[in-house]
C-alpha cells in the first residue's frame, strides 16, 4: 500500500466558550480517529488545530463578560486546549491565532494576494450603529434569515439553515450593541472577486481535476458537501469583503487601513498554516513540506463551515500559488441533545471539560457512543439513555464480556499461558477468515471517511469472539476434550490481540488495557487480521473489568441537570405575580428617562457603580449594582429608565437619589431598558 502524506486539520474552535459534545462528535473525534489510523498505517501525518481568537464573536463575548478580548481568548484557549488534551485528541499542535507568528503569517499572505492583484478595493454601504459610532461586523448584526426566516440569523450566516449570508440580506436587521436598527454608511474594504473563480471551482469540485490534472477523488466527497458547494456556485458567486472595521484582529498591513482588520474567514484558515509553522519551528521541520507537493490536505469541519473550506479558502490558496488544495473536506452534520439543538445561550449542552471532570474513567465510553451516533450524513441525537444502553449492551456485554471470558479461562486452564493451536474445524476456519476480513473492511471504510461504520466493524470482531465462545462452550468441553479447548482458547486470544490493534483508533485507552492484559504492544496495523500474533506459551495477565455498567441514577442525574440549566423561556420558573397595586399607587412613581453622564466604581464594592445621571430636570447621583455586568466606560452616554422619586438612601457612604430599572434573565444577567430612537432625558414613562 502506498504511504501517502497527509496534513489533517480540525476546525479552529472559537475561543469564546468551551467545547460541547456536539463539537466533539462533529469535528474533533472523527479527525482524531482518522489520524490515529493513518499513523498506525505508516503515513506521514501532521494533525493541526488551534483556537480562533479573532473576529466579532470574541469582542461580543468579552463585552458580555465585562473583560477584555485578550482575557477572553486566554481563558477559553486554556479551557479548550486542556479539554482536548485530557480527552486524548492527538493534535501535533494546538496553536492560537492571537500569536505574533499567526499575525505575521496572515499579513504576509494578504500582502502576496494584494501584490498579485487578487483583490479589488471597493467602497460600499455597510451597517453602522449611530449610538456606538461603529461599523457593524457580521456578528454584530442579527435579523430574519431571508431563506428560512429564522429570526436570529447573523450577518454572515444563519445557524438554523446553514446559509451563508451578507448583512444587507437580513430582514429587519438589528445591532447587537444597541438593540437598534443600524443605518447604512459608506466604508472602503478589500474584496475577493469570487465570481472570477466559478469555472475552475466547478471542475475541481465535481470532477476532482484542476487544469486537467486529477487532484482528488470526487466519489469520496460527501454528497451534502458537493451539493452545498454547487448550490452556492450555481447561484452566482459574488465579491466578498476580506477586511472588516474592527479594533480586534489581524491588522490590515497596508497604508491608509487604520481601524481595519482581516476578515475572520481569511485569517482563520491561515491559522492552519501558522500553526504548522510553529510546529515545524518547535520540531526542526520545514513547514512548506506540509503545504506543498504531493500531499493530501484534509479538513474536518461542521456543515456550517463547508463553503469557507471548499470555496473561499481554496480560492485564497490557489491565488497565493504554490500551496496544495484540499483533498477532502469531510463535513459533519449537527448533533442534537435530548430532542433539542445544543444551545450555548440556554446552557443546553454537555460540556466536554465538565464531563471529563465528572467521569475521568469513562472517556473511551464517551468516544464509543459519540462515534456510534456520529452525524456523518445527517443530524443525529445524543441522549443519556442511549449513552447508557450502548455502554451496557455493547461495550460491557459484548466487548468486555468476551475479553474477560477469554482471559479468565486462560488463567484458569493454562495459568495465563497461550495454549497451542491444534487441528482446525470448519467453524474455526470460518472464524479466522472473518477475523482476517474485518481489518480490511475497517481500512477501506476509514479511507472512505466512513468512521461510524468502521467502528461498528471493529465491534463486530468482539461480537465474532463472543459468539464463538458461546457456540463452542469451552467450559463444557475442557474435561472431555482438552485438546479441542486449547484450539478454541488460542483462537479466542488471537481475536483479543486483534482487538487491541483495531480498537486503537477508536478506543485508545481500551486498546492500551488489552495490550497490558496480553503483554502485547503494537502501534502498527500490519499485524491486524493475523492468526498467530500470540505464540504458544506467551504469558497473559489476569484481566480487570473493562467497563462498569451505567446505573439509572446517572442518567436521571444528568437529565435533571440539563433541565435545571435550560433557560428556555417556556420552562423558566418565573416569580409569581406580586400583590395587586392600585392605579393611584402606580401614579405615585415618577419614572423618567435619564442619560448617564459619568460612571465610576464605588470603592471596596465590586458590584456597585456610582452614576451621574441627567434626568432632564436635574443631574443627580445614583448608586447601582451593575458593576458585575457593565464597565463604567460602557454605560456612559446610555439613556435608561430611572425611578427618580425613590426616597434617597446612603449606599457605601454615597447618597443614592433614585434607582435605574433593569431587566434580569434566568441566568441573572442584567440589561438596560433602552428607549427607542428619539426619546431622551426627561421624558416620562407612564
Amino acid at each position: 500500500m502506498q504511504k501517502n502524506k497527509y496534513t489533517v486539520t480540525a476546525a479552529l474552535p472559537y475561543a469564546n466558550g468551551p467545547i460541547h459534545l456536539g463539537h466533539v462528535a462533529g469535528v474533533y473525534l472523527p479527525a482524531d480517529i482518522f489520524v490515529r489510523f493513518l499513523r498506525m498505517n505508516g503515513h506521514d501525518v501532521a494533525f493541526i488545530c488551534g483556537s480562533d481568537e479573532n473576529g466579532a464573536a470574541i469582542t461580543l463575548r468579552a463585552k458580555k463578560e465585562g473583560i477584555t478580548p485578550q482575557e477572553i481568548v486566554d481563558k477559553y484557549n486554556q479551557i479548550i486546549g486542556d479539554s482536548f488534551k485530557d480527552f486524548g485528541i492527538s493534535f501535533d499542535i494546538f496553536h492560537r491565532t492571537s500569536s505574533k507568528l499567526h499575525h505575521e503569517t496572515a499579513q504576509d499572505f494578504f500582502k502576496v494576494l494584494e501584490e498579485k492583484g487578487k483583490f479589488t478595493q471597493e467602497t460600499s454601504e455597510q451597517y453602522y450603529d449611530e449610538e456606538f459610532n461603529q461599523f457593524l461586523a457580521d456578528r454584530y448584526i442579527t435579523g430574519e434569515c431571508p431563506k428560512c426566516h429564522s429570526p436570529n440569523a447573523y450577518g454572515d450566516q444563519c445557524e438554523k439553515c446553514g446559509s451563508s449570508l451578507n448583512p444587507l440580506e437580513l430582514i429587519n436587521p438589528v445591532s447587537t450593541l444597541s438593540g437598534k436598527t443600524p443605518v447604512l454608511k459608506q466604508t472602503s474594504h478589500w474584496y475577493l472577486p469570487m465570481e472570477r473563480h466559478e469555472e475552475w471551482l466547478k471542475e475541481w469540485i465535481r470532477q476532482g481535476t484542476l487544469d486537467g490534472v486529477q487532484q482528488h477523488d470526487p466519489k469520496k466527497w460527501k454528497n451534502q458537501v458537493v451539493g452545498q458547494c454547487m448550490s452556492w456556485i450555481d447561484g452566482g458567486l459574488r465579491p466578498r469583503a476580506m477586511t472588516r472595521d474592527l479594533d480586534w484582529g489581524v491588522k490590515v498591513p497596508l497604508p491608509n487601513s487604520e481601524g481595519k482588520v482581516l476578515y475572520v474567514w481569511l485569517d482563520a484558515p491561515i491559522g492552519y498554516i501558522s500553526a504548522t509553522k510553529q510546529w515545524a519551528l518547535d520540531n526542526n521541520k520545514n513547514w512548506e513540506d506540509y503545504w506543498t507537493g504531493d500531499r493530501k490536505l484534509v479538513h474536518f469541519i461542521g456543515k456550517d463551515n463547508i463553503v469557507f473550506h471548499t470555496i473561499i479558502f481554496p480560492i485564497l490558496l490557489k491565488d497565493h500559488g504554490g500551496l496544495i488544495l484540499p483533498d477532502n473536506v469531510p463535513a459533519y452534520e449537527f448533533l442534537n441533545l435530548e430532542g433539542e439543538k445544543f444551545s450555548t445561550s440556554r446552557n443546553w449542552a454537555v460540556w466536554l471539560h465538565e464531563y471529563i471532570a465528572a467521569y475521568p474513567d469513562k472517556l473511551d465510553e464517551l468516544k464509543y457512543v459519540l462515534t456510534s451516533i456520529a452525524p456523518e450524513n445527517k443530524d443525529s441525537e445524543f441522549t443519556w439513555k442511549e449513552y447508557q444502553a450502548r455502554i451496557n449492551n455493547e461495550l460491557a456485554d459484548i466487548l468486555g464480556n468476551f475479553v474477560n471470558r477469554a482471559l479468565v479461562l486462560t488463567q484458569k486452564y493454562y495459568e495465563g499461558k497461550v495454549p497451542a493451536l491444534g487441528q482446525l474445524t470448519a467453524e474455526d476456519q470460518a472464524v479466522l477468515d472473518e477475523m482476517k476480513a474485518i481489518p480490511e473492511r475497517i481500512s477501506q471504510l476509514v479511507y472512505d471517511y466512513k468512521l461510524r461504520e468502521a467502528q461498528a466493524e471493529a465491534m463486530n470482531l468482539a461480537r465474532l469472539g463472543n459468539k464463538y465462545l458461546a457456540d463452542t462452550e469451552p467450559w463444557k468441553l475442557v474435561k472431555e476434550n482438552p485438546g479441542r479447548v486449547e484450539t478454541i482458547m488460542n483462537i479466542a486470544l488471537q481475536i483479543t490481540a486483534n482487538l487491541s490493534i483495531v480498537l486503537q483508533p477508536f478506543l485508545p485507552k481500551t486498546a492500551e488495557k488489552l495490550g497490558q492484559f496480553l503483554h502485547f504492544d503494537t502501534n502498527t496495523w500490519d499485524l491486524a487480521g493475523k492468526s498467530d500474533i500470540l505464540p504458544a506459551g506467551h504469558l497473559t495477565e489476569k484481566p480487570e473489568i473493562l467497563y462498569t455498567k451505567i446505573e439509572d441514577t446517572l442518567v436521571e442525574q444528568e437529565v435533571e441537570k440539563l433541565k435545571q440549566s435550560n433557560q428556555v423561556s417556556s420552562t423558566v420558573d418565573f416569580p409569581a405575580q406580586k400583590e395587586a397595586a392600585s392605579f393611584d399607587d402606580f401614579t405615585k412613581m415618577d419614572i423618567r428617562l435619564g442619560t448617564i453622564l459619568e460612571a465610576e466604581k464605588v470603592e471596596k464594592a465590586d458590584k456597585l457603580l456610582k452614576l451621574l445621571i441627567d434626568t432632564g430636570i436635574d443631574k443627580r447621583t445614583i448608586v447601582s449594582g451593575i458593576a458585575a455586568h457593565y464597565k463604567p466606560e460602557d454605560v456612559v452616554g446610555k439613556t435608561v429608565a430611572v425611578l427618580i422619586n425613590l426616597e434617597p438612601r446612603k449606599i457605601r457612604g454615597v447618597e443614592s437619589q433614585g434607582m435605574i430599572l433593569m431587566a434580569e434573565n434566568a441566568e441573572g444577567e442584567l440589561s438596560f431598558m433602552v428607549p427607542e430612537k428619539g426619546f431622551g432625558a426627561g421624558f416620562e414613562i407612564r
